[in-house]
């Protein structure tokens, strides 16, 4: 019997990037009822039941410095979660990404230390000049890029926390265990937003879908493609994440954009696939 030939890597980050945007279309979708703190909670404590149960960490025996890693890992984790979540009860999705993955970007730009980097950086500030200067009908609420700035700047931090993470705790076990403590910190916020409709089936169905698209799924899938792919070729292809976010936002959310607003995100990407070609050791890692 002949063995089931794996897809090619490629398609698995591809995949990992579409399945997280659909994630976040239904976490759009799940906003109004519950609030950016409420949908936080959900997608924090289902994937970490979830992850829990795969990974099934060690709590005792640490050390303390592994300890504060892993709090800062869930702060950070948390933080940038909750204000990309605060973006989108603002800014359409495509938007969103777009403006969050400055951070990223800017990141992979100060790794690589090139001077061409300086021309990116400015490529990709002009793109979020023209989403958000425009004024009349197709005006940007400048709140919710204030929020997915904020976004950017945390996962910059999350990046940089992750690989640390990745150094000291075996498979997803920090994760995991980030997960867990970041639920924890959500907890009253999330309740004080989503109150008894936390528990309603219709909520938990989709809070569980969030929670597998945005997490479960593209971690999976980036880790089984990371084994078999350059890591600077990976973060070309994350590079796609805010077009693929503006596709998402139009066929799942109708959130119909602007000309100059494709062109805009045209612009960031191409920063993005610049800057991260130049940086190969600075991963732009999903949020989990």
């Amino acid at each position: 019997m002949n063995r089931a030939v794996p897809p090619p890597a490629p398609v698995l980050v591809l995949g990992a990037v579409a399945s997280v945007q659909i994630g976040a279309a239904i976490a759009t979708r799940l906003i109004p009822d519950i609030g950016p703190m409420g949908t936080l909670l959900m997608r924090l404590g289902l994937s970490a039941l979830l992850l829990l149960a795969v990974a099934r960490p060690r709590w005792s025996g640490r050390r303390r410095a592994d300890i504060g890693l892993v709090v800062a890992y869930a702060v950070a984790l948390a933080a940038m979660n909750g204000t990309f979540y605060e973006a989108l009860d603002r800014i359409p999705l495509g938007i969103a990404v777009t403006v969050e993955f400055i951070g990223p970007l800017a990141l992979a730009a100060g790794a690589s230390g090139r001077r061409l980097d300086i021309v990116w950086v400015v490529l990709a500030g002009s793109g979020v000049f023209l989403l958000t200067a425009v004024t009349g009908a197709h005006r940007v609420d400048i709140v919710g890029v204030e929020w997915a700035l904020a976004a950017g700047l945390c996962w910059a931090a999350y990046i940089l926390i992750t690989q640390r993470v990745g150094g000291a705790f075996p498979g997803a076990s920090g994760l995991a265990m980030a997960l867990a403590i970041g639920t924890v910190c959500v907890l009253p916020f999330g309740i004080a937003a989503g109150g008894a409709k936390l528990v309603h089936p219709g909520v938990l169905g989709r809070g569980a879908a969030v929670a597998l698209l945005s997490s479960a799924v593209p971690y999976s899938l980036e880790l089984y493609a990371l084994r078999r792919m350059r890591a600077s070729v990976f973060s070309v292809l994350l590079s796609l994440e805010p077009a693929m976010a503006a596709v998402s936002g139009l066929a799942f959310l109708g959130q119909h954009l602007q000309p100059h607003q494709w062109f805009a995100i045209a612009c960031v990407v191409i920063a993005s696939i610049g800057a991260t070609r130049g940086a190969p050791k600075v991963v732009p890692v999903d949020a989990a």
